[in-house]
């Protein structure tokens, strides 16, 4: 009965408050006592009982803050905003003045008129960047009203964040929330470099929260809603649900071993707090440790690998390797989803309109943003950053994705498929990339680079 009634709210567009008492109006409708300004120096104003955020010339980022901060809640609000302009709501969110001088950061659920369609996606203010775009969530997409009136719905309970708007589901996410655990929530008037966008408008009114009985009044997230999970070497419930696997325990070598030899190396990798390293040699491809591999092989897949580049770094994921095939020096070979520093590595500059950079088929086919509209470039963490790398290989097809953006998609086998592998090094292997299995290979380039949440599930 309470799964049919949250489905009735989602429905009908009503909240599911379990009494009017529990909730608590975070503004009187009529002036902004509670609040503070803080950032940039958009002007925040109160008409016809709504907060309404104007965008200035010459500005930061401007955030009108609760002075109250949350830890878990369920919030709500109405949002309006014109066209053209930028917004969110921030959420467990601080400024401090030992962070770049008070510079605001944390969660912010996304109000995003563009052409992409990321509202109710989620964004990490000041840090991280994007946690949960609406690359994989079409039907969120489509749920903002530019023309009126839109009903947000943000709950916060430990690392489980979830968004809708208008009912509609968008993110569901699964985070690391080290010091992300309690903050002020805000309305963003973002900065603008536009000057026919001065004095375009963000308004919010009724936003009320509720900090108790949090998981009676809970929404229910459909199945199709993806998870992203960014909890280190962890598969969740829904995960372990979905057939979802980690091919690396975060422990041991168990599961791995070199693409060459029996066992595991016993130099040039290690294990350091959780993560999965390759050690420096000096650039040297695959003569220190050398590559290692799955015992297990995989057909159809889905993948995820979390990896951290040093300065300079190169190497890959490989799938569908033979690691019989090359007897002399150098990487087993296989598809590969390059893993390189862009703006250090000379390989990035070779090979054909920059398919060995960061995302790309290695030596096939260039990586480029694919799931935003009007952006060609990709979203890469920078050195010392965790970006993730996703592989899906289904009915023929393949996907690269970094960061949770397609930069990659083509059909093994097909014609112009082999096109490109006769144009590549690969074209003297035989039927180079249309094996029909083969283990996945963390590749040895002779650069330091980190791993971790090394997961699968067979499709």
């Amino acid at each position: 009965m309470k799964k049919l009634n949250m489905l009735l709210a989602l429905t009908m567009g009503v909240s599911m408050h379990a009494s009017a008492t529990q909730w608590e109006a975070l503004f009187n409708g009529e002036t902004l006592e509670g609040w503070k300004q803080l950032g940039g120096n958009a002007k925040y104003t109160v008409k016809d009982g709504a907060i309404v955020g104007t965008s200035v010339a010459n500005s930061p980022n401007s955030f009108l803050a609760t002075e109250q901060t949350f830890s878990n809640f369920i919030f709500e609000a109405e949002i309006k905003i014109d066209s053209g302009m930028n917004s969110g709501l921030q959420f467990r969110s601080q400024s401090l003045e030992s962070y770049h001088n008070g510079r605001v950061h944390g969660y912010q659920a996304e109000i995003d008129t563009s052409s992409r369609k990321w509202s109710g996606g989620i964004y990490e203010e000041g840090r991280r960047g994007w946690l949960y775009n609406l690359s994989r969530n079409e039907k969120c997409q489509e749920a903002l009203n530019l023309d009126g009136w839109n009903h947000y719905r943000i709950e916060a309970l430990d690392n489980h964040i979830r968004t809708w708007v208008n009912t509609v589901p968008c993110a569901d996410l699964l985070d690391n929330t080290e010091g992300l655990s309690e903050g002020f929530i805000a309305l963003q008037v973002h900065s603008i470099k536009d000057k026919a966008l001065v004095g375009t408008q963000i308004a919010m009114r009724n936003p009320q929260i509720l900090t108790e009985d949090l998981v009676k009044n809970s929404w229910y997230t459909p199945s199709e809603v993806q998870q992203i999970n960014y909890q280190p070497n962890t598969l969740s419930a829904k995960e372990i649900q979905e057939g979802w696997k980690l091919l690396w325990d975060g422990k041991t070598t168990n599961g791995w071993k070199s693409a060459r030899a029996d066992g595991f190396p016993k130099k040039g990798w290690g294990i350091e707090n959780g993560e999965l390293v390759v050690y420096s040699s000096g650039g040297q491809e695959s003569r220190n440790g050398g590559d290692i591999i799955t015992e297990e092989e995989f057909s159809e897949f889905e993948l995820e690998v979390d990896f951290k580049i040093t300065e300079g770094a190169n190497s890959g994921i490989k799938y569908f390797v033979d690691p019989d095939l090359l007897k002399g020096q150098g990487s087993a070979i296989g598809l590969e989803f390059q893993i390189l520093h862009d703006e250090k590595h000379p390989d990035a500059k070779k090979g054909h309109q920059g398919n060995r950079t960061i995302g790309s088929l290695y030596d096939l086919i260039p990586a480029s943003n694919l799931s935003e509209a009007n952006r060609t470039t990709k979203r890469v963490n920078p050195v010392g950053s965790w970006n993730r790398a996703r592989i899906v290989v289904k009915d023929g097809n393949v996907e690269h994705w970094l960061n949770n953006i397609k930069v990659v998609e083509y059909p093994r086998g097909s014609q112009i498929f082999r096109s490109l592998v006769q144009m590549s090094k690969y074209a003297k292997w035989k039927n180079f990339g249309e094996w029909e299995k083969g283990p996945i290979l963390l590749q040895d380039h002779g650069d330091e680079v980190h791993f971790r949440s090394i997961k699968i599930r067979a499709i």
